[in-house]
């Protein structure tokens, strides 16, 4: 088990200072695509993940194919792409979220600091607990906040005192001013932004390296999502973050890096159409089918 938490932490890189958010210009040539140019641009920075030929099945059903990408350290990396297109699935091959489903098979290699998360030697019970993850709706426990908060750590073994672990990941998850006085009150009695906060905050609390977010805002009104959104740009200092998102807007603002994929309907299996950062695929896509979907022409 050392052996494993010890390969599972290497390469494990010390936090790097915010990169400035992608924003959308009004850049003339914004609209142009480079077609001789490669859609695929991997990050010049440290990595935290390296996907290579990466596919996923589910039974029979050819959920992604061959993916390739790196995912660079202390950033923001979004996932886009119409419904059906594998986003989801491709964030749960990052934590191995796929294996609790009986008929999924994945092929390729998962990287996470040089390690491969799915040999044989690797324990996904840990990998889980270096990458957390925040689903799509809130889904807080029938228990105090504090008991919601520091579940998963005390599970995970950590110790300390509750109270302080509890504060520790309110105060990261910008949630411990609202509640502070009320940690016994039920975390189903807060409001739904309130409520994804908590789950954020119950993922810190494990002391991840990497925090996940399958839409995250999705469930939310447009005040809850700010907040939420002004929370990923705080968090990304010490972490790196990972997010699916159907929101354009959202991936413009938040992201640092953006992927794109295309669905089988449009004759592909959860296919990588283009990569690279946020800004460039937003003004100057490289690929047509990339500036007809962040344009609104489909999807």
């Amino acid at each position: 088990m050392r052996e494993l938490m010890a390969e599972l932490r290497k390469g494990v890189t010390t936090p790097r200072p915010e990169r400035p958010r992608s924003t959308l210009t009004s850049d003339a040539t914004a609209a142009e695509s480079v077609q001789s140019e490669d859609p695929i641009r991997q990050p010049p920075e440290d990595t935290v993940f390296r996907l290579r030929d990466v596919g996923l099945w589910y039974g029979a059903k050819h959920a992604i194919s061959d993916i390739s990408l790196d995912i660079p350290v202390n950033r923001v990396t979004a996932l886009i792409g119409p419904s059906g297109c594998g986003k989801s699935s491709l964030l749960r091959c990052l934590n191995r979220m796929n294996d609790l489903i009986p008929s999924a098979r994945v092929e390729g290699t998962v990287e996470y600091h040089g390690a491969d998360i799915y040999a044989k030697n690797v324990d996904p019970v840990e990998v889980r607990r270096r990458i957390g993850m925040v689903f799509q709706k809130p889904n807080p426990f029938p228990k105090s906040i504090q008991d919601n908060v520091v579940f998963g750590a005390k599970v995970n073994g950590i110790e300390g005192n509750s109270r302080e672990i509890a504060e520790r990941a309110l105060k990261q998850a910008a949630l411990w001013d609202e509640v502070k006085n009320d940690l016994k009150m039920s975390g189903l009695e807060l409001s739904g932004g309130q409520q994804q906060r908590l789950c954020i905050a119950r993922a810190l609390a494990v002391q991840p390296d990497v925090i996940l977010m399958d839409e995250p805002c999705s469930a939310l009104d447009p005040i809850a999502t700010l907040k939420i959104e002004d929370l990923i740009r705080e968090l990304v200092r010490e972490y790196t973050i990972i997010i699916v998102t159907h929101n354009m807007q959202q991936a413009a603002r938040v992201s640092d890096y953006t992927a794109f994929l295309l669905a089988q309907e449009h004759g592909l299996n959860g296919t990588l159409i283009e990569y690279g950062p946020t800004n460039e695929i937003f003004t100057q896509p490289r690929e047509q089918r990339t500036e007809d979907y962040i344009t609104g022409r489909f999807g």
